[in-house]
C-alpha cells in the first residue's frame, strides 16, 4: 500500500494541473513521508565546480530578468509582472501561455518584454528552487548554480537545467557527492562580495557533511568565503532568512523587528547581535542596520499567540524598482517609508499579500532574479557619516567588464537640486580607479555617484539609480591638534585609554566616546563617558589617560573628541577594537572602600555555567555580623554570565567588622569588610 500511495503522489507531483496549484512552502505531510527516501533524477548539467574562481551576483545588481511560475496566487503574480516588465524581462514559467496572456491583458497588463517557459513544475516558490547566477572571474562568463531543491518536487528542481539550456548558459549542480548539497533559495542571501548568510537549516538538511565541507561547496560553486549561518527561529517554520531580514546593498541589513519579547524577536534580536559582534562588511566596515517592523495579522496576533508570519523583508528588488508585500494600511505605510529612506531613488510597489502569506512566503519567495550576460561590476566602500579632512577627497572603486572600460567618473554635489560636478576617474592599478572631490569647508553635506561606459557604449551608475540614488556624508575639516599615538589597554573587564599629543594649539580638551557592538540597533551610535582636560596651546608631549571601568562582556569601539576653545571639534578613533571576555572563573572581589562610610561597592565574576534546569545561576550575596546573624540581603535572584556589581548603603548599621558572602552555584566565598562612622 505505501507504494502504492509513493507512486500516486509522485504522479501528482509531475502532472502541474493536478498537484501544482497549492501546494505550500513548507513541506506537507504527504511531502515527509516521500523525502524519507527521496532522490531526485537530474538531466545532466555539470557536477563538478565552474572552472576558476566565480562570484554569486547580488540581488541588487543588473538583472536581464526575473522569473516566476504561474500556478496559484495568480492576482499578485500579476502585480509582478506589471511592475518588472518596464525593468527586464519577465520569465513566466507556466503551462498555457495562451491562458496567462490573456489573464493579464483582462487585468490591464500588456504583453511586452514577457517570455513564456512551457515547462513542468510542482509549485510557486521559484525563489528557492530557481537558477542562481554566477561570473567567471566576477564580471566575466556568466554560469548557472543549481542545488538539490529541499522539497520533493522534481519537476519544480528541474527547472534551473531547463532555464540554463534555454537561454545557452552552462549549468553547474550540487547534485553528486562529494559536492551533493540541499539548500533553498529562501534561505540564502549574498553581498556579491563572497559573504554569504543563512540559518543554520543548511547544516540541519545537510547532516552528512560537515560545516567546512559545507562551506567549501558554497565556495567553489558560488565564490562563497564568508558563510555567516545564524540560528533557526522557532516561529519561523520554514526557517529561511527572507522571512525577516534582508541585504539593501553591501553594506546595510534590513532587519524585522518585533515588540519586546514577541514571537521570533528574541532570537532575532540575538541573530542579529552575534553577526554585528563577529563580523564586518567586505569593506571591513560595521554594518549598517535599518529596522523594519513585523506587523501582526488582521485580528492583532503574532505568530507565537497562533498569527500568520506576516513580514515585510520578504521584497524583491528588480533593477531600480523594489516590490514590497503589504497587508494592512496602518502598518504599510511606515514600512513603506523606511524602504523609500533606506533606498533614495528606487521606485518602491507595495503589493497586497494577505492571500499568499498563510502559505508561509510572499514576494521575495516567488520571484527569482537572473543577471545579464555581460555585467558592468562597480565595488566601492561608500564614504559615509563623517570625514575628517580638509584635502581633496579621494574616491576608489574597483571597476570591471570583459569587453573594458572606455570611461569613468564621479559625480558630486552639495545641492542635489542644482545637479552634479562630474570628474574624471583614472586607473590606480589593474581594476582599481581614483577620482577626487575637491576640499570643502567644514560641515558641508556631500552627495555623490559613480558611472563607467564600457568599451561596447554600456553605461552604469552605482547605486543603480543616480542621480536620484546617492551616498552622502559630511565634512569636518581637522583642528591643530597633532595626535602622535592613541592605544587601549586591557585588564579583567576595565578598559585603559593612553593618548599622546605632540603639539597643541587651543585645546579645551577630550571628550571620551564609546559604541558597543552589542547595543542594538546600536551601530554607529556613540556614547560620552568622560572629559579629560586639554592643554590649552602646547608645543611639548602631553600624555593623556582615561579609565573606562566595569564592561559587561562583548566588543567596544573609542573614539576621542578634541575640542577647541572656539566650539571647533576633531575626532580620533582608536583602530582596534577592544574585546572583553566572559569571566573564566567564579570571583568575589574585596569590596571597595574599606573601611567605608556609609556605603561601597562589591564586585563578583560569574563564568560560562548553567545550571542544570537550563536557566541562569540563582545569585545570593548576604552580610552578617561577627556572630553570624544575617543583617542584610544585597542579591537573591538569577544572574547571567557576566562582572557584576552591588553598591551596599550601610547607613543604618553600626560601626564594626562585618562579612560578605557570595553563593552561586556550588560556589561560596566570604570576605571581610569593616564600617568606620
Amino acid at each position: 500500500m505505501k507504494q502504492i500511495l509513493l507512486l500516486l503522489f509522485f504522479s501528482f507531483l509531475l502532472i502541474p494541473s493536478l498537484f501544482a496549484q497549492d501546494l505550500p512552502i513548507y513541506m506537507t505531510e504527504e511531502e515527509k513521508i516521500i523525502w524519507q527516501n527521496y532522490e531526485p533524477s537530474f538531466n545532466p548539467g555539470f557536477s563538478n565546480p565552474p572552472p576558476g574562481p566565480v562570484r554569486t551576483m547580488a540581488e541588487w545588481e543588473e538583472l536581464q530578468g526575473i522569473m516566476i511560475t504561474w500556478t496559484s496566487q495568480q492576482a499578485i503574480l500579476r502585480e509582478i509582472v506589471r511592475n518588472a516588465q518596464n525593468e527586464c524581462k519577465v520569465y513566466i514559467v507556466c503551462s498555457d501561455s495562451n491562458t496567462v496572456r490573456n489573464y493579464l491583458i483582462n487585468g490591464g497588463v500588456q504583453i511586452n518584454n514577457i517570455s513564456f517557459l512551457i515547462y513542468p513544475f510542482n509549485s510557486i516558490w521559484i525563489r528557492d528552487y530557481g537558477p542562481w547566477t554566477v561570473y567567471a572571474e566576477g564580471s566575466d562568463s556568466m554560469y548557472i548554480v543549481d542545488w538539490v531543491y529541499n522539497r520533493p518536487r522534481p519537476s519544480d528542481d528541474n527547472i534551473p537545467v531547463l532555464f540554463a539550456n534555454s537561454i545557452g548558459v552552462p549549468i553547474y549542480q550540487t547534485t553528486v557527492e562529494p559536492n551533493r548539497l540541499v539548500h533553498t533559495g529562501g534561505n540564502f542571501m549574498t553581498d556579491g562580495l563572497g559573504t554569504g548568510f543563512s540559518s543554520k537549516l543548511i547544516l540541519n538538511e545537510n547532516s552528512g557533511k560537515t560545516e567546512a565541507q559545507i562551506d567549501a561547496i558554497m565556495n567553489t560553486f558560488m565564490g562563497i568565503d564568508s558563510y555567516i549561518k545564524m540560528d533557526n527561529l522557532p516561529y519561523d517554520g520554514i526557517h529561511h532568512i527572507d522571512m525577516h531580514m534582508k541585504l539593501l546593498d553591501e553594506e546595510t541589513l534590513l532587519v524585522g523587528q518585533y515588540p519586546p519579547g514577541v514571537s521570533d524577536g528574541p532570537y532575532i534580536e540575538a541573530n542579529l547581535q552575534y553577526v554585528l559582534s563577529n563580523f564586518l562588511t567586505p569593506y571591513g566596515k560595521p554594518y549598517k542596520v535599518v529596522r523594519i517592523p513585523m506587523p501582526p495579522d488582521q485580528f492583532g496576533r503574532y505568530p507565537n499567540a497562533g498569527g500568520y508570519y506576516r513580514t515585510y523583508t520578504n521584497s524583491i528588488i528588480i533593477n531600480k524598482t523594489v516590490l514590497v508585500p503589504t497587508y494592512e494600511l496602518q502598518y504599510d505605510t511606515t514600512a513603506l517609508r523606511i524602504y523609500r529612506e533606506a533606498m533614495p531613488g528606487y521606485k518602491v510597489v507595495g503589493i497586497d499579500c494577505n492571500a499568499i502569506i498563510p502559505s508561509g512566503g510572499a514576494i521575495h519567495c516567488i520571484v527569482k532574479e537572473v543577471g545579464v550576460f555581460n555585467p558592468l561590476f562597480i565595488s566601492h566602500s561608500p564614504v559615509r557619516d563623517t570625514l575628517i579632512t580638509s584635502s581633496p577627497i579621494e574616491i576608489k572603486a574597483i571597476i570591471k567588464n570583459q569587453s573594458g572600460i572606455s570611461q569613468a567618473n564621479l559625480y558630486w554635489s552639495i545641492d542635489t537640486t542644482l545637479g552634479y560636478t562630474p570628474v574624471s576617474m583614472n586607473y590606480l592599478s589593474a581594476d582599481t580607479l581614483v577620482g577626487f572631490i575637491p576640499a570643502q569647508t567644514n560641515s558641508t553635506e556631500l552627495f555623490y555617484y559613480l558611472s563607467a561606459t564600457t568599451e561596447n557604449g554600456k553605461t552604469i551608475t552605482k547605486p543603480m539609480t543616480a542621480p536620484h540614488g546617492y551616498y552622502k556624508f559630511y565634512i569636518d575639516v581637522p583642528i591643530p591638534v597633532e595626535l602622535a599615538s592613541f592605544r587601549s589597554s586591557l585588564k579583567g573587564n576595565n578598559v585603559t585609554l593612553n593618548w599622546v599629543t605632540a603639539s597643541e594649539v587651543n585645546n579645551r580638551g577630550f571628550e571620551v566616546e564609546r559604541t558597543s557592538f552589542l547595543n542594538l540597533p546600536a551601530k554607529n551610535v556613540w556614547e560620552s563617558i568622560g572629559f579629560v582636560n586639554g592643554n590649552g596651546t602646547s608645543t611639548e608631549q602631553n600624555i593623556y589617560t582615561f579609565n573606562d571601568e566595569n564592561l559587561t562582556a562583548g566588543k567596544y569601539q573609542y573614539r576621542i573628541k578634541q575640542l577647541d576653545f572656539d566650539g571647533s571639534f576633531k575626532y580620533y578613533t582608536l583602530t582596534e577594537t577592544v574585546e572583553i571576555g566572559l569571566p573564566d572563573r567564579f570571583e568575589l572581589t574585596q569590596n571597595y572602600p574599606n573601611p567605608f562610610n556609609p556605603s561601597t561597592i562589591i564586585k563578583f565574576h560569574i563564568p560560562s555555567v548553567i545550571s542544570t534546569d537550563g536557566r541562569n545561576l540563582r545569585v545570593q550575596l548576604k552580610v552578617y555580623d561577627v556572630l553570624g546573624n544575617e543583617v542584610a540581603i544585597l542579591l537573591d535572584e538569577e544572574k547571567p554570565a557576566g562582572y557584576h556589581l552591588i553598591e551596599f548603603n550601610a547607613a543604618e548599621l553600626s560601626s564594626g567588622v562585618y562579612y560578605y558572602k557570595l553563593k552561586a552555584g556550588l560556589f561560596i566565598e566570604t570576605k571581610k569588610m569593616v564600617i568606620l562612622k
